[in-house]
């Protein structure tokens, strides 16, 4: 098992916190994790599992009742345990009680949220990152709230960097060591998706045409939203073309960014961008090799601002000085930045994402503005970009590679 930097926030968790919800995709290590942490002998439960899951959607109460503590695995295969925890914790208030793990994000659903507010911390896991496979815990945030450029070494570029980011992140994924074999595990994984947990979730009319609507999200990864125009190739209607993207995000298989902007600012695009959270997931359902780009290497672009999005998130969800908030800027010049983290005194920092191994004062035309209209709250901008030099470009503004996001 490889380690998961996000464990210590966990325990930390378990130590102050009735229940915590560990959530992410399917696949991303979830259950290793928690079967992990059960070792100290509380028992580990999965609704994956038919007659567990018989049993807790016929008597929650039952099934919890006698539970001193527990690990309760893909708790959103039948949501209404989560009452009769909520009442259990009530009576009995020790920290720690429950970890559950969901693969979709239950505090979406108002009246998972309202039952236990205040009682469960959640705490998101995304698929394995460079870091964790490195094994060495990345410094790229810290650093850069404090207006510094994050060094990186040893830097990756080239077919090395374009191997780590059509690989993603998705242990069962890792194991495959050929690119056919790899984009067979994606596939067979968004078809197993959409026939269990799109179906648990909501009713869908066109339950089959889900694949092949993924398969058109991918063709606008990175893209600003324009529910309209993704619908369109299947006749879907603007609303309920927004229900399925909501549908697929509370799966943790895309991202919608809101705009970051400022009232004093009239002239900022208010639309969010739309993003897939694994960067190999992406690529098979686009069909990408490494082959396919070396022959053009156009596709790349948007394979990396996907990836670079993703390691952000994925630091951001360890790291103490949290929680921090993710956003794009564009104005109506088309100056932009593809991601704005916010920290949670105010400031910010510009991630602009380059697949090309030079770099131009032009590339920061996003970032200054950026800057100009953040003013005393812009900590620092940067382009990540494929090579292995850290350049300055001005005050707080620097080309680094793209690996220093985990070094």
């Amino acid at each position: 098992m490889h380690p998961r930097f996000i464990e210590s926030r966990i325990q930390t968790s378990l130590s102050d916190t009735r229940v915590v919800l560990l959530s992410g995709p399917r696949q991303s290590g979830k259950s290793t994790l928690a079967q992990h942490l059960a070792a100290d002998g509380r028992p580990f439960l999965t609704l994956d599992d038919a007659t567990t899951l018989t049993a807790a959607q016929r008597d929650p109460v039952g099934f919890i009742r006698g539970l001193d503590r527990a690990v309760i695995d893909e708790i959103q295969r039948a949501p209404e345990v989560l009452l009769a925890i909520k009442q259990t914790v009530d009576t009995d208030r020790r920290p720690g009680r429950f970890l559950l793990t969901g693969s979709a994000n239950l505090m979406t659903l108002p009246r998972v949220a309202d039952s236990l507010a205040g009682r469960m911390a959640t705490i998101d896991l995304l698929p394995l990152s460079p870091a964790e496979l490195r094994g060495t815990p990345s410094t790229f945030l810290a650093q850069a709230f404090r207006g510094r450029a994050p060094k990186s070494s040893p830097a990756i570029t080239g077919p090395a960097l374009v191997a780590t980011v059509l690989a993603g992140g998705y242990p069962e994924a890792l194991k495959r060591s050929s690119w056919p074999r790899r984009q067979e595990w994606h596939l067979d994984y968004v078809r197993a998706i959409v026939q269990r947990d799109v179906r648990d979730l909501a009713e869908i009319d066109r339950l089959s045409q889900m694949p092949r609507l993924l398969r058109i999200l991918a063709q606008h990864s990175g893209k600003l939203v324009n529910y309209s125009s993704l619908g369109a190739p299947l006749g879907v209607s603007h609303p309920t073309m927004q229900k399925y993207v909501g549908l697929f995000e509370q799966l943790f298989l895309i991202r919608t960014l809101p705009p970051w902007f400022t009232n004093e600012l009239k002239r900022l695009i208010k639309t969010p961008k739309l993003y897939f959270l694994d960067s190999g997931l992406l690529a098979s359902l686009r069909g990408l090799t490494p082959a396919r780009i070396a022959a053009d290497r156009g596709p790349f672009g948007a394979l990396l601002e996907t990836f670079v999005l993703s390691e952000a998130l994925k630091l951001a969800s360890w790291s103490d000085d949290g929680p921090f908030e993710f956003f794009h800027f564009r104005d109506k010049e088309q100056n932009e930045v593809d991601v704005v983290i916010e920290s949670p005194d105010g400031k910010l920092i510009g991630l602009e994402v380059k697949a090309a191994a030079s770099v131009t004062s032009s590339d920061f035309g996003g970032l200054r503005k950026l800057a100009e209209a953040s003013g005393k709250r812009f900590a620092a901008g940067f382009v990540l970009y494929d090579h292995t030099q850290t350049v300055p470009f001005g005050d707080r503004l620097f080309a680094v590679p793209i690996s220093s996001l985990w070094s």
